[in-house]
């Protein structure tokens, strides 16, 4: 799950990322509204957290200008606000839920995984193909033999990408993007790197599916005979 973080308050940025992301998800931080229109805008997100305080662009003009686009996006807004008209115009605006601060981070996980329920598209919690299958609250992957394997942060989110576009081919680029971030410093080999240690792991378990390259297109996850 991919998911972008308005907040322009750096220490609680960085609290809310390292708890998304030690949960699996991948974020992608910005601090203001311009930054986080213009992320929502090019990028893909299966959820936006958006502060409404923030300098340049409030989280609320942000989300008007999403709405008016046509972007169905679950939207979660924090704000630090007690005034009720706020929060009522957020949600005449389209806003899926609010979380007034301070907050608990059980709270906000919480609140976060009611707005991923919500969008327009069900994904099941255990993913399925030939084979395998991927549970995606426990992160483990299990194969035909009964055994398993508790796959790290970045495994998993690449072995989620694979699984919810079968039969499609992702280019390294497209991977590093959905799974590492938008804003991110890793090299585009690392994409190849972790693509081994998810062949590794379909091999060990005996799997009759495995991930194809195809030169200058990309990867995809093939069920094999």
């Amino acid at each position: 799950m991919k998911l972008l973080l308005a907040e322009d308050e750096t220490g609680m940025s960085e609290a809310l990322v390292d708890i998304l992301t030690f949960h699996h998800y991948a974020v992608d931080p910005v601090f203001d509204g311009r930054d986080a229109l213009d992320y929502a805008l090019t990028q893909s997100y299966d959820g936006i957290i958006l502060d409404i305080m923030m300098p340049k662009m409030d989280g609320l003009q942000v989300l008007k200008q999403l709405r008016q686009t046509g972007d169905k996006t679950p939207v979660l807004m924090l704000t630090a606000k007690s005034d009720i008209e706020d929060r009522i115009l957020g949600l005449d605006l389209g806003a899926d839920d609010y979380l007034p601060k301070p907050f608990a981070m059980g709270e906000f996980l919480a609140r976060v995984r009611a707005m991923l329920r919500r969008r327009e598209s069900f994904t099941p919690d255990i993913l399925r193909m030939g084979d395998i299958s991927l549970n995606r609250s426990s992160y483990e992957l299990s194969g035909p033999n009964g055994q398993c394997f508790l796959l790290s942060n970045l495994e998993f989110q690449l072995m989620e990408l694979l699984m919810l576009n079968k039969g499609i081919y992702l280019s390294s680029e497209k991977i590093l993007d959905k799974v590492w971030g938008y804003d991110t410093e890793a090299e585009i080999g690392v994409v190849w790197v972790y693509i081994s240690y998810l062949r590794k792991r379909l091999l060990a378990l005996d799997a009759h599916v495995e991930i194809k390259v195809k030169r200058g297109v990309g990867y995809t996850l093939e069920v094999i005979p």
